[in-house]
């Protein structure tokens, strides 16, 4: 049940959101929503596929409780981008990226007082978080210094790729080591191909 209802609000934001919350205030919110939706409903659904016929889990919260910290740190990383994107064809005021600089920076400090994660994921839950910092800090400042399109547009695409290092941080900080390499190994791929396709 519980895996269900959460897919259904996400799919109800993410259709709230294409057909009317885009262009309005709450856009970036609504998008950050279904970034939090989305880690929580597989939260949920692992947590209820590790009890076999069907069998109610004895707290069906615990999961959620768990992922909650990781589907809010994705949630406000999301809106920030998004609150970026909404001027990056016309340009603008220094306020947005000014904010997602911010935001990015409390994020990281965020992820650094977490515990790093044991055996292999340590490394990762260690490095992450300077990864998600140095893909993002540098065009978010350039933009919030010069809020052209083009400066605007680096700085939303090096928050898009951001997600790779923060969500690999997360899982090693987690103890999931082979989710985290996995995820980390999107990373380089992710700046080859952003060269050729916009990930806009």
């Amino acid at each position: 049940r519980t895996p269900g209802m959460l897919s259904a609000a996400l799919a109800a934001t993410v259709w709230a959101y294409d057909l009317g919350l885009k262009r309005t205030p709450a856009g970036p919110a609504a998008m950050g929503a279904a970034r939090g939706l989305d880690v929580l409903m597989g939260a949920a659904a692992s947590h209820h596929a590790g009890h076999p016929d069907g069998a109610t889990p004895p707290d069906r919260t615990a999961p959620l409780r768990a992922a909650a910290p990781s589907a809010l740190t994705l949630a406000t990383h999301t809106a920030a981008v998004t609150t970026v994107s909404r001027n990056e064809t016309t340009g603008g005021t220094p306020a947005a990226p000014a904010a997602a600089l911010l935001t990015t920076a409390v994020l990281t400090r965020h992820l650094l007082r977490l515990p790093a994660g044991r055996g292999a994921a340590a490394p990762l839950g260690l490095s992450g978080p300077t990864a998600y910092a140095a893909t993002t800090l540098r065009p978010l400042l350039h933009a919030t210094l010069n809020p052209s399109p083009p400066l605007t547009q680096r700085a939303v695409g090096a928050g898009i790729r951001a997600m790779i290092p923060l969500q690999a941080a997360l899982a090693a900080r987690a103890g999931a080591p082979r989710t985290a390499l996995a995820t980390a190994a999107l990373a380089p791929l992710a700046r080859r191909f952003a060269k050729k396709v916009s990930v806009t």
